[in-house]
């Protein structure tokens, strides 16, 4: 017997799944929806645009090139981080925080000169965090869906087939079957309440480069970047098997309000007519 003829699917999983699917549309598209709708005079649609090709080029474009060389290839910098854990933390927490909060000042300093309001900060950060979640996370959890669904049917075979799961694949694809069959309602709770926390943290910090940017104030930039950099060692240091997710899920909630917290502090500083 296989390890794939060894794989159960929960009696939760497959609606578990579903509701997860639904949620990870639900959240971006919510946030968006009530934002606009409560300041429409005050936001435009650029700015959420902006904010979601300003993480597809930062995040999923120059940071995965440089990923490309440091973690996926064989080299001997490669080695080296994916052999220390504290050299993979820092190194990825450094390369998400530095290239994506780089990439908010850049667009707020040099390519976002209109209709520079604060809500409009707010609405980038919306773009940034919502097309994570949209071409990141949803995709995962609709691939998780649809293998739960194949391998319920009991043919594992036939399953197989149809995911295009072969010989050679077989070791690299045993994980996500693995994670698909084992979801649950637990499982759903932690990726809404993950993805919710990653979203308020991408709108805090977005605020405070925008803060920044706006004001000439070279300050804010390395702040984000901190804090963002804070806000990803649990998550790295889970990748590593360091700590459990619980612990993660805490360390998130907090440095969401710690940025948060700041974030508000200069939203309120900043006047609503638009920013020269």
């Amino acid at each position: 017997m296989t390890e794939f003829e060894k794989i159960v699917i929960g009696k939760t999983s497959i609606p578990a799944l579903i509701i997860t699917v639904i949620l990870m549309i639900v959240i971006p598209a919510g946030c968006f929806l009530c934002w606009r709708r409560k300041h429409k005079q005050q936001t435009n649609i650029s700015y959420l645009i902006a904010g979601a090709i300003g993480f597809i080029l930062s995040a999923r474009v120059l940071e995965f090139g440089v990923h490309y060389f440091c973690i996926l290839a064989d080299n001997p910098v490669s080695r080296f981080i994916n052999g220390n854990t504290w050299a993979f933390v820092l190194y990825g927490t450094m390369m998400a925080g530095v290239f994506e909060e780089c990439g908010r000042h850049i667009v707020f300093k040099y390519i976002m000169k209109k209709n520079r309001t604060r809500e409009n900060a707010v609405l980038y950060g919306i773009g940034h965090g919502g097309i994570e979640i949209l071409a990141v996370i949803l995709p995962a959890m609709i691939l998780y869906l649809v293998i739960a669904i194949l391998f319920s049917k009991g043919n594992v075979e036939e399953a197989m087939n149809q995911l295009k799961i072969t010989e050679e694949t077989s070791a690299s694809a045993l994980p996500s079957v693995q994670a698909a069959a084992a979801f649950d309602y637990g499982m759903m709770a932690a990726n809404v309440l993950e993805r919710l926390l990653a979203i308020s943290l991408h709108i805090g910090l977005t605020v405070i480069v925008f803060y920044g940017a706006v004001n000439a104030k070279k300050v804010f930039l390395p702040l984000a970047i901190l804090l963002h950099m804070l806000m990803d060692t649990f998550p790295a240091l889970y990748q590593r098997g360091a700590v459990p997710l619980w612990a993660v899920e805490a360390w998130a909630a907090f440095w969401t309000m710690i940025t948060g917290f700041i974030a508000a502090g200069l939203y309120r500083k900043m006047e609503e007519r638009l920013m020269r």
